[in-house]
């Protein structure tokens, strides 16, 4: 009885270490990881801190959850949730302009540090000079995100706002963005987004298949157990965590919001759905995890 109540004093100690937020319509339930630069879940630099997802829950099934063997909150992937990575060309807002010990920022994290000249390393995790200032407003079915960075240095400064809604009666979740300008430079960056499915915590297999509204032309070889058949992808076998898996770049697309129509299945269902064009598509998976990278237009 004493070594029960250790351990389960112990999980609630770690469980507290970080700051979430539960939210419901009475369809889902979901949880955040909500940004704190000393105790938040993700504190690498390479995706958005915000609209991250622990679990989302619906008729028994979860749709998200960790996937990766190893957590450490500076590693640029130890990250659960439909995350986001906002970028320019390749690199980060300004890192090209930056000299060594210089900064430059990176949307949703803040202004980091240039250690020196050596290219951008998107997989790096920078030394994090201003995370700027994060205000969190939660409601019962929603938890909007406002982060205000300001870089005198670089010039650079922006007001980003990301919601994660709940819709009322439905089982549906939306991801709304808006980024301001505030400083003196012009920002031109695109984002995409890293689904990172866990369903049901079931390896990515032959019972899963990610359906597309256009006919599938993959630009690269498919590196992997996984083939393109029309509109759909598929497993020929199920992946090995940590030692297999499957990427290539899909084109076919058009630039309406119809190409954004979907769905991740097994042999219950899945799907993810999104409000805007592609203008670029690639699909990776391992292990436990179903990734689809959607990038939107570029924004200035």
């Amino acid at each position: 009885m004493k070594i029960l109540g250790c351990l389960l004093l112990a999980f609630a100690l770690s469980a507290a270490d970080y700051p979430q937020a539960d939210i419901t319509n009475g369809w889902i339930k979901a949880r955040l990881n909500l940004p704190d630069a000393e105790k938040g879940y993700y504190r690498a630099t390479r995706f958005d801190w915000s609209g991250v997802i622990a679990s989302l829950e619906y008729k028994g099934h979860n749709y998200f959850g960790v996937w990766f063997p190893k957590y450490d909150p500076k590693i640029n992937d130890s990250i659960t949730g439909p995350v986001e990575e906002y970028r320019t060309g390749e690199s980060g807002l300004g890192y090209a302009e930056a000299k060594a010990g210089g900064t430059f920022i990176r949307i949703g994290v803040g202004v980091l540090r240039k250690p020196d000249e050596s290219p951008f390393q998107q997989f790096k995790t920078y030394d994090i000079v201003d995370p700027g200032k994060w205000t969190i407003h939660t409601k019962s079915d929603s938890v909007e995100f406002i982060q205000e960075v300001t870089d005198p240095s670089s010039g650079y400064a922006y007001h980003y706002k990301k919601v994660v809604r709940l819709i009322k009666g439905k089982p549906q979740m939306v991801i709304e963005h808006s980024l301001k300008n505030t400083g003196k430079k012009r920002i031109e960056t695109n984002v995409y987004n890293h689904n990172f499915f866990v369903i049901d915590g079931q390896p990515s297999g032959p019972d899963f298949s990610v359906k597309f509204p256009f006919e599938l032309k993959a630009s690269k070889d498919l590196r992997g157990p996984g083939e393109t058949r029309g509109k759909e992808m598929t497993y020929l076998q199920e992946l090995t965590p940590g030692r297999q898996s499957v990427f290539t770049e899909l084109t076919g697309y058009g630039d309406t919001a119809k190409d954004f129509d979907i769905r991740v299945e097994n042999k219950r269902w899945a799907r993810a759905c999104g409000l805007s064009a592609i203008s670029r598509s690639r699909k990776w998976s391992s292990g436990p995890s179903e990734r689809c990278f959607l990038r939107r237009p570029t924004s200035k």
